[in-house]
């Protein structure tokens, strides 16, 4: 059996008038649809799991968002406009929303992902291109052994990070202290961040 969370009637509660019947109506669905989903709130809305994150609802000023996590694989790839959340159209009213049996058959895909334990494939980032050593921070390298072989030592990010810190400086002041930090840091063996590990 679901389960209910009053934190969800509290939000349907203080929702807008148009909204309340809309998020009632998508919650019932939802249960209909999937007897055992458990409610909780997350990012301050509604959510549904079901073996993990499933779907969720929102409700704004003049509309509300119902939306699936898994959304490219439910109702497949998003247009420009969509949402990130897979939230692909505003509810305006209860017209707006699928029918009951379209509705009932998404919500039995996302079912199915879920049983199956299927994410949705992440689009590989592009690779950040490579930033160039200063030749002022070159030659303070070369002064210092330690700092230059920690340097190199360094993963590409951690490198990434003392060349933007260097080449972001305002002025010619704060770069050379920067680079004399940087130099010292280095020379232990600290990466840039190395406070906050």
């Amino acid at each position: 059996m679901g389960k209910r969370d009053p934190r969800v009637d509290a939000y349907i509660a203080k929702a807008a008038g148009f909204a309340r019947p809309i998020l009632e109506e998508i919650r019932a669905r939802v249960h209909a649809a999937c007897p055992s989903v458990e409610e909780t709130m997350k990012w301050s809305v509604p959510a549904f799991e079901y073996k993990g994150p499933f779907c969720g609802m929102a409700a704004f000023k003049k509309h509300c968002f119902f939306g699936f996590w898994k959304s490219p694989l439910v109702l497949g790839e998003s247009g420009a406009d969509d949402n990130p959340m897979g939230f692909r159209d505003k509810l305006t009213s209860l017209k707006d929303l699928p029918p009951k049996s379209e509705f009932r058959a998404n919500m039995k895909k996302a079912m199915d992902l879920n049983d199956r334990g299927i994410k949705v494939p992440r689009a590989k980032r592009a690779a950040k291109p490579a930033i160039e050593v200063p030749a002022d921070f070159a030659a303070a390298l070369k002064k210092n052994k330690k700092a230059q072989a920690a340097f190199d030592a360094f993963s590409p990010s951690h490198r990434r990070e003392y060349l933007e810190w260097i080449t972001e400086a305002k002025t010619e002041a704060t770069r050379t202290r920067r680079t004399t930090q940087a130099i010292e840091w280095m020379a232990e063996g600290k990466p840039r961040n190395w406070k906050y590990m």
